[in-house]
């Protein structure tokens, strides 16, 4: 039995005895997932049970002159074929912006097509039937007659006189302009020793998740209430949209999001096929199943990082970077995204370009166009990899410019460690970073004095490996100013109910969800760690609205920072409750007790009292033997939310060492390091594996993943054979390490740890891609990196 000679209530959570947080456990959920029993919306059989099968547009822009389903009625197994039109008279339709985004515009989107369709892969109708091989088969049936349209396929001359408007009543093809000017920027570059520009182009991509999107929806007519089962970030937010567009009231709609394969920010959207399976249970009174095949997730999950963005940096021969400029442009689809919008990517940009250094020089332009693809919106650390590659990218240019160590330079101009709180050239606040803490740990990790003399005798050896370095920020733990100022209504706080059952055990219901990243680990962790019971004890009940607290869910890695504090504090309350009952049962003092491995205990000696479960059957089946007065409350719930500053944010470095085939082009991953500051850390293995992760889907940026249009906008590689994701015998062994800053607005004091990976990994591919290449005198700022990219750059194609 641990003892401790302090008051347990001076003790913080990482303090108190048998302590979870810091500590790698187990993952509560492990076995249940190891073994197959995992509950995924796919493995959920209801009842009268039917499946929608979409009929999709082959085109990208086109009419819709007509629609002939008289054979696909006669299908075996059809319940019903219903258009956009039909679908109408249920469900609204709804419009993709934010008012904070000044000036952003879209049109409105039905869940169905009605008079056209504007991307290849937009569904003009719904097939329903008894099994989903039935309604494939009807499908193929539907003729719908078109009209090809102009397709707006190059953002580049979207916004051209001569260009085909997509919605007319918009006026143009512009959906959000933002323009940041701060300092001297003119004057900064003129005064300056060197000015280097570049443009960087980065391939729109996708989150390929291991389960694809799919929802049951199951409408109650005598009760009237919908039921949705969704693999979904944020129940809480598909709760009152399915409500609002359909007519009902919260109450009447239940989201339960149980297990989910991967999510990446591809599931925290609301799409027009969810949409149309809600309205499609509540027209047929019966459950409605829409499972997408993966040609349908290529064609239909949000894309990303679409983007062409200028870039300019001033610099001083001694180093010091006196400006930056850069102007973004983005293309997103014909419409803006529900209910998040398709301009946070592009904002983001704008505020985070040049975050880690000194400079108060900076001017941007972000130009946001509509086009016939598929829509783009938030996916994994949303616009960080940009400003990352473009941030570091000119910063690795501006070295090499002047002849001086990528190290250095970055000396030179990161942000001091004993400077904050500051704010950045785009008016971000920050409560406490640590780069050049985590620079000096990478540098010791990589041993990079060794690695570059080891880089120069490889050299001469005709063999061209790079080293790559890459400083980011990273936005965690948003607070109401990140959605809640722009009218959505996505909750920016996240709640905690725990309770004591009556056998000493703990049941602890949260807003945020679990997609793999390990949400209801860190929250067993701090529960058992602030309660003092063995994690065994606590159940963690999550994805259910019936049952969870109002809150936003998991995303934009908050869940740690904003669901842990408040597991923190509802555990602390119920805490003091059993102590208050544990101190008239033992006729002592709430201050003279602890509880220490689900037993109650003396605090001066650590000696045993009463056992948990001995305390919960007096409260819960002989109350009457309590003193006069005592009304136990074995339950407490809190909310939290952020509140000093809009977010908190974390920092770190990576470096990538590879080498480049010169006469092939391909590139092959050697190592990789990051260095980063998410504050407390819970659990040390789900954050470096978080880490890994990020990392990977960067790499896959880097080098492997794209959506190919034409110029007609057919996407031409919707297949895993043809869209290349990073596989493990491509990926570098990834070393990970941590400073530590913990955020002052919270008394767990964690920040986010999920994006981090993905936010500089692409930047210190292509910088240690253009080391390699130095030799050459070839400069690349397009990812991905593939080898016809490479070989264009050193002449030889």
């Amino acid at each position: 039995m641990t003892s401790t000679s302090a008051n347990p209530e001076t003790l913080s959570a990482l303090d108190r005895p048998n302590s979870y947080i810091g500590k790698t456990v187990p993952r509560p959920n492990l076995d249940r997932l190891m073994q197959g029993r995992g509950l995924y919306v796919s493995d959920i059989e209801l009842p009268r049970m039917v499946h929608v099968v979409f009929v999709r547009s082959p085109h990208a822009h086109a009419k819709i002159i007509g629609i002939d389903a008289s054979a696909a009625k006669q299908m075996p197994g059809v319940i019903a074929i219903v258009s956009g039109g039909e679908l109408a008279a249920v469900i609204t339709p709804w419009v993709g912006v934010l008012s904070h985004l000044k000036g952003m515009k879209s049109a409105p989107q039905n869940a169905i097509a009605i008079d056209r369709v504007c991307w290849q892969g937009e569904a003009v109708a719904a097939v329903v039937a008894n099994s989903r091989a039935q309604g494939e088969d009807a499908a193929e049936l539907v003729s719908v007659d078109y009209q090809e349209l102009d397709a707006v396929t190059d953002m580049r001359t979207a916004l051209d006189p001569t260009t085909a408007v997509i919605h007319a009543s918009l006026g143009d093809n512009l959906a959000f302009e933002r323009n940041h000017d701060a300092g001297t920027v003119d004057q900064a570059l003129a005064e300056s020793d060197e000015v280097i520009e570049a443009e960087f182009i980065f391939g729109r991509h996708t989150g390929v998740t291991l389960e694809p999107r799919a929802v049951v929806a199951d409408w109650n007519a005598a009760e009237a209430r919908l039921t949705i089962y969704q693999g979904s970030q944020a129940p809480h937010m598909v709760q009152n949209i399915a409500a609002l567009h359909l007519g009902l009231k919260e109450s009447q709609v239940r989201v339960v999001c149980k297990d989910v394969g991967g999510s990446f920010g591809i599931k925290v959207h609301i799409y027009a096929d969810e949409m149309a399976a809600y309205a499609l249970s509540k027209l047929l009174r019966r459950p409605v199943k829409f499972v997408a095949d993966r040609v349908e997730s290529f064609n239909t999950d949000i894309h990303a990082r679409d983007h062409r963005c200028k870039g300019k940096i001033g610099v001083k021969r001694d180093g010091t970077i006196t400006a930056f400029e850069i102007d973004d442009l983005t293309g997103i689809g014909p419409y803006s995204m529900y209910p998040r919008t398709s301009a946070i990517e592009a904002n983001q940009v704008v505020n985070l370009v040049g975050g880690p250094y000194v400079t108060r020089n900076y001017r941007a332009r972000a130009r946001v166009v509509f086009q016939n693809k598929n829509v783009m919106c938030q996916y994994r650390a949303v616009g960080h990899p940009i400003a990352c590659s473009v941030t570091e990218g000119l910063v690795d240019l501006a070295a090499m410019k002047i002849g001086m160590d990528p190290i250095e330079i970055r000396r030179r101009n990161l942000i001091a460690d004993d400077a904050y709180p500051c704010a950045s050239p785009s008016g971000l606040r920050f409560e406490q970073l640590s780069h050049h803490a985590a620079l000096a740990k990478l540098v010791r990790m990589m041993d990079y004095d060794a690695l570059r003399a080891e880089q120069s005798a490889l050299r001469a050896r005709n063999i061209h490996r790079g080293i790559g370095i890459a400083s980011f920020i990273e936005v965690t733990n948003p607070s109401a100013a990140f959605y809640g100022v722009g009218g959505a209504k996505i909750s920016s706080q996240d709640g905690v109910a725990v309770r004591l059952d009556a056998q000493g055990s703990v049941i602890c219901q949260t807003s945020i969800t679990e997609q793999g990243q390990g949400s209801e680990s860190l929250t067993a962790q701090i529960v058992g760690s602030v309660l003092g019971v063995s994690m065994d004890r606590v159940r963690v009940i999550l994805g259910d609205t019936d049952n969870t607290p109002y809150g936003g869910g998991t995303w934009a890695s908050r869940g740690a920072g904003i669901g842990g504090e408040a597991a923190l504090q509802a555990t602390k309350v119920l805490r003091k409750n059993i102590l208050d009952v544990a101190a008239a049962i033992l006729q002592s003092t709430a201050g003279e007790l602890d509880i220490v491995n689900n037993v109650v205990v003396t605090v001066v000696d650590g000696a045993p009292r009463i056992e948990l479960s001995e305390l919960a059957r007096i409260v819960y089946f002989r109350p009457d033997t309590l003193p006069p007065g005592i009304q136990p409350e074995l339950m407490a719930t809190r909310h939290f939310v952020p509140r000093e500053y809009p977010f908190a944010f974390t920092n770190g470095v990576q470096a990538s060492w590879l080498d480049v085939d010169i006469d092939t082009g391909f590139v092959k991953l050697l190592k990789h390091w990051v260095v980063e500051d998410c504050g407390t850390i819970i659990n040390p293995q789900l954050v470096d594996e978080q880490i890994r992760g990020g990392v990977v889907q960067g790499l896959g940026a880097a080098l492997f993943e794209k959506c190919v249009y034409d110029e007609r906008g057919q996407l031409t590689n919707a297949n895993m054979a043809d869209y290349l994701v990073p596989m493990s015998g491509e990926m570098p062994d990834i070393d990970v390490g941590h400073v530590v800053s913990p955020t002052l607005e919270s008394e767990l004091g964690a920040k986010g740890a999920g994006e981090a990976g993905t936010a500089g990994a692409a930047a210190a591919v292509t910088n240690a891609v253009n080391d390699a290449l130095k030799p050459f005198g070839a400069i690349i700022t397009e990812i991905p990196l593939t080898p016809q990219i490479i070989l264009t750059a050193l002449g030889r194609i």
